[in-house]
């Protein structure tokens, strides 16, 4: 059985900073749905590599300040 997968992220923080940037903006911005970031946030689901870097310039930091890679 698989667990969640390896990798963490900080979107709700960048969210919060960006004037609380609510998951439904954060996706009408990437064109991704909401349940999407919801997944992505909780760890469920890892966002394709496109996906990550669009997450990442809209918030306008590297993509490694939103995806923390855990695997061995």
């Amino acid at each position: 059985m698989a667990g969640p997968p390896p990798i963490r992220n900080t979107i709700r923080r960048l969210r919060f900073d960006h004037g609380e940037m609510t998951q439904q903006a954060l996706a009408d911005a990437i064109g991704m749905t909401r349940q999407t970031i919801v997944a992505i946030e909780q760890g469920k689901y890892s966002p394709s590599l496109e996906a990550a870097f669009k997450i990442a310039r809209v918030f306008g930091v590297g993509v490694e300040e939103v995806f923390q890679w855990e695997g061995s």
